[in-house]
Order: C-alpha cells, then structure tokens, then sequence
C-alpha cells in the first residue's frame, strides 16, 4: 500500500538546505535559519518552476497567472518559493513575481480565456489567461467581469475560488491533441501528471504535481484483474494516464507528444517494450 509518509521530507515538497529552512521545518531538521516566507503571487504570465536558479534548468512545473507562493529567499534574480496551492518547491524569476494584491475571487474554467483592456472582445491588447489563473474580481459590466487591476474577463469563463464540481475525466478530455510539454500544466503544453492535476482542481479535488506524488496519495488500489471504468488512474513508474472508458486511456505522452486517448492494452504493450509495467491502478 501507498505511504504518503514517505512524501514527508521529499525535497520537492519541503524547502530545506543547511543554510535555510521554511519554518514549518523547525524542529525536524537543522539548518542555520528558519524563514516564514513571504507572501508574493505570478503576475499576468506563466512563469516556470525550477530545479535550479537558471534559465536553463529543467522546468519542474509552472506556476500561473494569480498563483500564490511563498518567497524564502531570492540571488542574483531568482527566487527560492514554495507554491500555496500544491505546496511545489523550486526557483522562478524574480521578473514573475508581484506582491500579493486583492485576494483571487475567481479563477478560469475554460481550457484559456483572455483578458482585455475593455469589455470589448476587439480591444487590444488581449492577453491569454490558462485554466486555473486566478483573478479578483470587482463588479460585472454585461458578460464580462471586472478585475481589480481595471481589466476584463469573459465572465462565462469563470467560476469562484473553490467551487469546482462534476466529472475530471471531462475537464482533461478538453486538452485533447495539446502538446506534451515537460513540466508543464497549461493547454498550450501539459505533461502527464500535469493534466491529472490540472483536471482534478477544476472539480475541486486536491492534488499533488508528480506522478509518483498522485499514485502515494490519490484514492485507493484496485486489486488485480479489478474491471476497470472511467475515472481510474493507470500508473507507471514515471507515468499517469486516465481511463476515458474501461478500455482506453486518455494520457498526455511523449511518444505522441500529445494528449490523446488510446486503448489501454495498447499503451501498456508499448511501454512493457521499454522494460516499464502498470505499477498500480487506483480509484478516486
């Protein structure tokens, strides 16, 4: 059986080095100082989560439009944060961050919205939001939505802060045919355990970024030979798909480099090829 204990230091979740530490660490492991962190949030862009303080480090994940972290420390432009929302440790672009403004009150529900500088769907310039890009919102002006910074949103495009419900398996069919995109989480590129997440907050269920996060953590295992339906979770080591049906599996994947949705026994056959099995299949 999974152990989400195992989770319970992994550096990718918990921010720790001898010479700093987040101070909810205090206590379980030495360092030379413990910082509470500071509050800060993306501004209107995407921005990259990284494993090291450059540009050209492996993107971990991404952190979008709204998203608020906390900052531990920051060199030479970079910043060491820790994302609030699935708790995601890494290195971002000072450039990327702003201090925390009004609290979001909505967030995209669509696959990608834009925001205008009017509510005009012909004025320019309009800026692309991704799903799960989180805005505050003022008032209502005919179908779109005002946000605090004077901008505007197609109000159809959005739904409150913790409201999300209904069928995760739906929300990730909308990526269909987007590009595989390591660490990313987005419609214009999304990797495997990415559009497990980004599909499972759009319903409002919690989940953790990694693939091996999501099989220690999510739901329970079936046993073998469990028939299975829509919803259940494939597991590789390295890799997570969703079952579109009992029989096909709907995965972003690098050897189409897309999200499609393909017969199980298919994907299986082709990864057993590279020495790699179904390691579990679990139930939310």
């Amino acid at each position: 059986m999974a152990n989400p204990e195992k989770l319970t230091l992994d550096k990718r979740l918990n921010l720790y080095r001898p010479d700093l530490a987040e101070e909810a660490l205090r206590g379980r492991i030495e360092a030379a100082r413990f910082v509470a962190g500071t509050p800060m949030q993306i501004g209107m862009g995407v921005a990259s989560l990284r494993r090291q303080p450059s540009p050209t480090s492996i993107q971990l994940t991404q952190a979008l439009p709204g998203e608020t972290m906390h900052l531990f420390d920051e060199h030479e432009g970079w910043g060491g944060v820790k994302l609030d929302r699935d708790g995601y440790v890494g290195h971002i672009d000072m450039a990327a961050l702003v201090p925390v403004a009004a609290a979001a009150t909505h967030e995209v529900a669509t696959p990608s919205t834009f925001l205008y500088p009017k509510a005009d769907l012909k004025t320019q310039p309009a800026r692309v939001l991704p799903m799960h890009a989180r805005v505050a919102i003022s008032s209502k002006e005919k179908d779109y939505a005002a946000t605090a910074t004077g901008e505007y949103v197609y109000k159809r495009h959005l739904q409150p802060v913790g409201s999300g419900m209904g069928d995760f398996v739906a929300v990730a069919e909308r990526f269909l045919f987007s590009p595989y995109y390591w660490g990313g989480k987005t419609v214009h590129g999304l990797d495997c355990s990415g559009l497990v997440q980004l599909s499972l907050h759009a319903v409002g269920h919690p989940c953790l970024r990694d693939s091996d996060m999501q099989e220690a953590t999510l739901g329970a295992a079936l046993p073998p030979g469990e028939k299975l339906r829509r919803g259940d979770l494939v597991f590789w080591d390295g890799h997570v798909g969703i079952m579109a049906d009992g029989e096909n599996l709907l995965h972003a994947n690098g050897f189409h480099m897309m999200v499609v949705v393909e017969p199980l026994s298919l994907a299986a056959e082709r990864s057993a090829k590279t020495g790699k099995t179904i390691t579990s299949v679990r139930r939310i």
